[in-house]
């Protein structure tokens, strides 16, 4: 207790400030309709928006993607005194909403029966600029990436003048090819949390090259992992002293613009966030099949409301089950048109609605009640 006093009176410090700056810049906008809160983080947001929407007479939605209760139980556990005041605010503060949107039936399920919160599940959509990306922004983005990253430098030299080459694109004149011999580009994005467990990935990709000095027809691959946070030196140690032959990894910072054209590009993805709650479902994975991209993800409770196994992508619980999907999958690549042909086909054609379509549909309705 005595340890935890300190932290407590440093957190409710915070909290008082927190919530003194964001009332006093509230108070300052034009009269709202409504106030649209994402949570998390919803302490102190949720309590001060309430009061803001006293005063202005607006309504208050909250748009639940998790519950910030169970992110903070990561790094205090789920019986620490903080976590355990934030789970009854969350509770309490949540009931006093006028609309709430959730990100999964599951999640709407649980709001109801252990809240008394009545929820509309609004999924997450990918924006209209995540699609595939064509050959030639494909090769103009490895080019580029190339002059900083060595996965994305060409293996042998250029063999003709006018010849331009990347890792996994070669331009002659003015077409773009992907020559045969390419590695495989596998893509993962993170925020380098405790919710993403990469040793699972790293232990994954040991076996993949095991499997290579075995004589399986694998190619060579290179596992781009994007993002910042505060776990990524961690894993940056761990990468640094795997002795790879066949796999070559790279943690770039990507530019905004970036991401979505890496991703439409990528042959495969791979997640590996597991929800806190296990109530909410991975952005990234939303954003990876907006670009018709395959995945593979770890299991958690919901996640078949968004990765149909052996349809879009392919769920996994541990380092060898992604192992073994890896082989599967990148046999005889590109050579061999298998599942991951498939699955970025059943992508397609499913046409899945973007953001701004789903918002029209779902949430317009909710308001137009009144």
């Amino acid at each position: 207790c005595f340890a935890g006093g300190p932290k407590l009176l440093q957190y409710a410090i915070k909290v008082i400030v927190q919530s003194v700056q964001l009332l006093y810049t509230m108070l300052k906008i034009d009269q709202p309709s409504y106030i649209l809160l994402q949570n998390p983080p919803g302490l102190p947001s949720i309590a001060v928006a309430w009061a803001v929407c006293l005063f202005w007479r607006s309504k208050l939605i909250i748009d639940w993607h998790n519950y910030g209760y169970t992110i903070m139980s990561l790094s205090h556990g789920r019986n620490h005194p903080i976590v355990q005041i934030a789970k009854w605010y969350e509770k309490v503060f949540g009931r006093l909403s006028d609309y709430n949107l959730c990100v999964t039936n599951a999640m709407k399920a649980d709001l109801w029966v252990n809240c008394n919160i009545k929820a509309v599940t609004l999924y997450d959509k990918p924006a209209s600029y995540f699609k595939e990306t064509p050959l030639e922004l494909q090769h103009q983005l490895y080019m580029r990436l190339a002059r900083d990253y060595e996965p994305f430098k060409p293996r042998t030299e250029s063999v003709g003048v006018n010849t331009e080459r990347s890792a996994f694109t070669e331009m002659d004149g003015k077409n773009v090819v992907k020559p045969r011999g390419r590695p495989a580009l596998l893509i993962s994005s993170t925020s380098w949390t405790e919710d993403e467990d990469f040793s699972v990935l790293l232990k994954a990709l040991e076996d993949y090259e095991q499997f290579i000095k075995k004589g399986v027809k694998l190619p060579s691959l290179v596992c781009v992992i994007t993002g910042k946070g505060p776990l990524k030196d961690y894993y940056n140690g761990l990468i640094n002293k795997l002795r790879f032959k066949h796999i070559q990894i790279c943690t770039p910072w990507l530019e905004a613009e970036d991401y979505p054209l890496l991703l439409g590009s990528a042959d495969l993805g791979v997640c590996l966030h597991k929800s806190s709650s296990g109530l909410d479902l991975p952005m990234k994975v939303v954003d990876m099949f907006g670009c018709c991209l395959p995945v593979c993800a770890i299991y958690f409770e919901c996640l078949h409301e968004l990765v149909k196994h052996n349809e879009n992508g392919l769920i996994f619980r541990d380092s060898h089950e992604l192992a073994e999907q890896l082989k599967m999958l990148f046999l005889e690549f590109p050579t061999l048109e298998g599942k991951l042909h498939n699955f970025r086909e059943n992508l397609r054609v499913s046409k899945e609605l973007r953001w701004d379509e789903s918002w029209d549909q779902t949430v317009l309705p909710l308001l137009g009640q009144e």
